[in-house]
């Protein structure tokens, strides 16, 4: 599987394309990166330097790699932490550029905006353009629970409410919502919905800083979903091979999810966490 990354890039730490490429590529996928910011590290490190990249540099990179004849062979489109609002355009031309050249290719959209913690962390026009724009192009959608709320203008406070928000997306284009960052009694819940189901998978909690763990996620289930071709038992390995990565970076005292060191945890993860039915939609 040949596929276009269009995220962040940090020189240290493990977000955005730094925490997307490695475990495609341990998974046997072929990865292009192209950089919407070029950061030092992540932000919630406290401090940070580096900018964002302008849409019209985007633009450039991605119309030589059509010209380079990698929109025909690209599998998948991914795409996280756009920087400005600016990008969105340029990367819904390359989507749809690539889903002419080659139509079963899939768009998965991790549509950054922010997590509970810290609230909205881009631009202004972001969450405008995922909401109403990005959608409708993707097939695979993979916000977290706040992203979630914020797309659909819901409350989600228990697993009945991100089934039903998750739902109601799906009439905006994607076939496949996977809800992260649920937690559910002493758990981590991942939530599946497609047309007529829903289906969770619940790891426990790993106490760790867990910057770019949906940007790892979203990797981790495209390529198990290529992989096996069924996104149940996708989003179950994917949140084996999540909890296995956690398990590491906590035991190693890393401060950045451990990817390296917990390879073997992507391709085949030590513990296996079963996709359970929500409920009959």
């Amino acid at each position: 599987m040949q596929v276009l990354s269009v995220q962040s890039t940090v020189a240290y730490g493990r977000v955005g394309n730094a925490a997307a490429t490695f475990p495609l590529q341990r998974l046997g996928h072929e990865v292009w990166p192209v950089a919407t910011v070029n950061y030092s590290n992540h932000p919630g490190y406290g401090s940070h330097r580096g900018g964002v990249y302008h849409a019209t540099d985007i633009a450039e990179i991605l119309d030589e790699l059509d010209r380079r004849g990698a929109f025909h062979r690209c599998d998948a489109v991914l795409s996280g932490f756009l920087g400005a609002a600016a990008t969105g355009p340029v990367l819904l031309n390359a989507v749809d550029r690539i889903k002419r050249a080659n139509p079963k290719a899939l768009y998965v959209l991790d549509p950054v905006i922010g997590d509970a913690e810290r609230g909205v962390y881009v631009a202004d026009g972001l969450i405008e353009f995922f909401r109403d724009e990005a959608q409708r192009h993707a097939d695979i959608v993979l916000p977290n629970q706040f992203e979630l709320a914020q797309l659909t203008g819901r409350t989600i406070d228990s697993i009945d409410s991100a089934a039903d928000a998750a739902a109601s997306l799906l009439d905006r284009g994607p076939s496949t919502v996977v809800v992260t960052g649920l937690r559910r009694n002493n758990g981590m819940t991942v939530l599946l919905v497609t047309r007529g189901e829903a289906w969770s998978v619940t790891t426990p909690i790993v106490d760790i800083a867990s910057y770019g763990a949906g940007d790892a996620f979203a990797a981790l289930f495209l390529g198990a979903y290529f992989d096996l071709g069924d996104p149940r038992a996708a989003v179950s390995r994917a949140a084996g091979s999540l909890y296995g990565i956690f398990r590491a970076t906590q035991r190693l005292e890393e401060d950045s999810l451990a990817l390296v060191p917990a390879q073997q945890e992507i391709v085949r993860p030590t513990e296996r966490f079963d996709a359970l039915p929500v409920r009959s939609r």
